[in-house]
């Protein structure tokens, strides 16, 4: 099935605890039907110091359910994506306005 979140794309946050909240996608892995968003989804992880890197309490964004997150339109609204053929192309386009999303 053809993604309708990718990576890179700006989304919002629909339900939980970081509702309203605007991010872009860092990764998706669409076989657990999840991404992991900057700044979304944010938990403190305690890592062990080593040569190169310091240790200590450091935030880490988890993933986060693809159905908890909506694409956001050129208008900065939430909309949900569908799918068209432009000629031999089949292109993403949000459904509010219209638009092809650029991927």
């Amino acid at each position: 099935m053809a993604a309708k979140l990718r990576k890179g794309d700006k989304v919002v946050v629909l339900a939980g605890k970081d509702k309203g909240k605007e991010g872009t996608i860092t990764s998706v892995n669409p076989s657990a039907g999840k991404a992991v968003v900057d700044g979304i989804n944010i938990a403190i992880r305690a890592t062990r110091q080593t040569q190169n890197s310091q240790g200590g309490r450091l935030p880490q964004a988890n993933p986060i359910e693809l159905s908890n997150l909506a694409l956001l339109d050129k208008n900065g609204k939430a909309t949900r994506v569908g799918f068209r053929m432009e000629g031999d192309k089949k292109v993403r386009f949000a459904k509010t306005t219209g638009d092809v999303i650029d991927a």
